[in-house]
């Protein structure tokens, strides 16, 4: 049961009703992160506009999905797991094999997710003093400075997701209860 109240458009602090309205328009349903985020109109925003400045990002949408799922899998938000795989398999359209490696904090079938993964785990394990062996090997897996910067900025997007759905204790929505996560421990950031 979700610990913080989980607001609808109707029920929405003032400031945040039309985020939350545009959101459940363009989702079809309202998801549960933004309905708790909306009882603090600026996390919202900030949730919304980090959202959209990251899509701009360098790396490919299977690139920034594969730094959502490892996060979220590191810091143990079961919603951020089940958002991050529908949009995984929905739209950046990744393969079992690849999205059930990065639920698993494993290496699977794509040597450039791969890389990220351990590059998203290794930020979020060292909180960006990454060594230099493992910015080495995301360089040599094709990335480039900028890239590591946009990791950051993927880590920082989650975290604000991650933490607050563990806070809020977020009921996952019908609509991703397909893509539930059933590891109930935080794969080890290494």
């Amino acid at each position: 049961m979700t610990r913080l109240p989980v607001h609808t458009a109707v029920t929405a602090p003032e400031a945040a009703r039309e985020r939350v309205q545009n959101a459940e328009k363009a989702n079809g349903f309202l998801p549960n992160l933004i309905g708790l985020l909306a009882n603090a109109p600026t996390a919202l925003e900030t949730y919304q506009t980090v959202s959209g400045i990251n899509a701009r990002a360098g790396l490919t949408l299977a690139e920034r999905e594969a730094v959502q799922i490892t996060a979220a899998t590191t810091h143990g938000c079961g919603f951020c797991v089940a958002g991050h795989t529908a949009i995984a398999y929905k739209k950046a359209d990744l393969k079992d094999a690849t999205v059930n490696a990065l639920r698993d904090g494993e290496h699977g079938p794509d040597a450039r997710l791969n890389a990220v993964a351990d590059f998203t785990r290794a930020v979020i394990r060292s909180r960006g003093r990454v060594e230099d062996a493992e910015l080495n090997a995301f360089r040599a897996a094709g990335f480039n400075d900028a890239n590591a910067l946009e990791v950051v900025l993927g880590v920082s997007l989650a975290t604000l997701c991650n933490f607050a759905n563990n806070l809020g204790q977020t009921d996952i929505n019908p609509e991703l209860k397909p893509y539930a996560w059933n590891n109930s421990t935080t794969v080890a950031a290494e």
